[in-house]
């Protein structure tokens, strides 16, 4: 009997360790729904909205507010007006369409000017045209699976008006 628990729970860690390695999504094995929407999460882990709100400030990284205003940031400079205000978006959009949208905002807008955040491939690469130096094969994407979680956390928490 004592063989039989502790064989079963060797079993159960290893099926949930690899559950949790399952979950996290490459971005080029992502699915898209019909309309852009990404119905699971890229990490296998919540998002953090503090953490997403740093990214959407980070010039380096999301750089969010270089195309959207949010007035809940007004405490960061420099709001572009590129892309539509984020105010409000949580009560609008779904984290399955945020998600979608800011992994590879081009599976719902295509002919948005928005970057892919999560995307590796594909990419028009014009330096070879000019100066032979573009980057070859897979590049990083510009955000990893858990800062786009967390990037949609944040979203979601931009309610009401």
């Amino acid at each position: 009997m004592r063989l039989t628990a502790i064989t079963m729970a060797v079993a159960a860690t290893a099926l949930s360790a690899g559950i949790a390695a399952a979950e996290m999504v490459a971005p080029t094995q992502v699915s898209y729904g019909e309309y852009g929407a990404i119905d699971t999460s890229l990490s296998g882990q919540p998002g953090d909205p503090e953490n997403g709100r740093a990214l959407m400030i980070a010039r380096g990284k999301g750089n969010c507010l270089a195309c959207h205003a949010v007035s809940q940031l007004d405490d960061a400079p420099f709001h572009g007006e590129v892309g539509p205000p984020l105010d409000a978006v949580g009560s609008y959009r779904t984290p399955e369409e945020l998600r979608g949208i800011v992994a590879n905002a081009k599976q719902t807008f295509p002919g948005t000017v928005m970057p892919a955040f999560y995307k590796t491939t594909g990419f028009i690469r014009p330096g070879d045209g000019y100066t032979g130096t573009a980057a070859e094969g897979e590049l990083d994407p510009i955000l990893t699976a858990q800062e786009i979680e967390d990037v949609v956390a944040f979203l979601m928490t931009l309610q009401g008006s």
